[in-house]
């Protein structure tokens, strides 16, 4: 079965079983005061395949199967036969890396709580630009936007809704999840970067 649905999968079973178990939920979601303080690191994973409703988790689970398959395609091309592992590891890391700011952000306050594979998901649509930087994306799921432009947007978007701090979405984990994805791809081969300014300037 494809690795993507399987993920997909068990965190919408994970996510379901939560819905009605609350004490899962106040185990395994992200507490940056508990993860450090009592050491139960396990949070930093946990939280991902956690969700706090039906609306969430969907959304969710919509823009991952979206890109994970395009993703895994483009990860192959560079790593060759090894491109379901990277996505794992780019999906995985993600979910760490963008929860990393609201560790120590947070890392004195026992009430704040956040939970969700947003932070991945991200990592996963901004590895997506950086491969096809003019692919169309859809805003609001109506609106056609090259796929650099959507990102720049998000970005701010995302860093200016966090400063805010107005709603109940963590912009924070948008924005360095984001991040991640785009730069993932050169950590393991820097030469990308080269590859993906050429694709966004063809005549350099």
């Amino acid at each position: 079965m494809n690795v993507l649905v399987i993920l997909i999968a068990v965190i919408v079973i994970v996510s379901v079983t939560a819905f009605s178990q609350p004490e899962i939920l106040h185990k395994y979601q992200f507490n940056a005061y508990r993860i450090l303080k009592h050491k139960e690191y396990i949070r930093l994973l946990s939280h991902g395949f956690l969700h706090g409703s039906w609306t969430h988790l969907l959304v969710n689970m919509f823009v991952l199967y979206s890109f994970g398959d395009a993703v895994i395609y483009y990860l192959n091309q560079v790593f060759p036969g090894r491109g379901v592992v990277m996505f794992l590891l780019l999906f995985f890391a993600g979910l760490i890396f963008s929860s990393l700011y609201s560790l120590f952000k947070e890392k004195e306050n026992p009430y704040y709580n956040a939970i969700g594979a947003s932070g991945a998901v991200s990592a996963v649509v901004f590895t997506s630009i950086f491969f096809a930087p003019y692919n169309m994306l859809y805003l609001f799921a109506v609106v056609p936007i090259p796929g650099i432009l959507f990102g720049v947007g998000y970005l701010i978007y995302s860093k200016v809704m966090a400063g805010k701090n107005i709603d109940n979405v963590g912009h924070d984990a948008h924005f360095w999840g984001a991040v991640f994805g785009f730069v993932f791809p050169i950590i393991y081969k820097p030469s990308l970067f080269i590859d993906f300014i050429h694709e966004l300037i063809p005549f350099i």
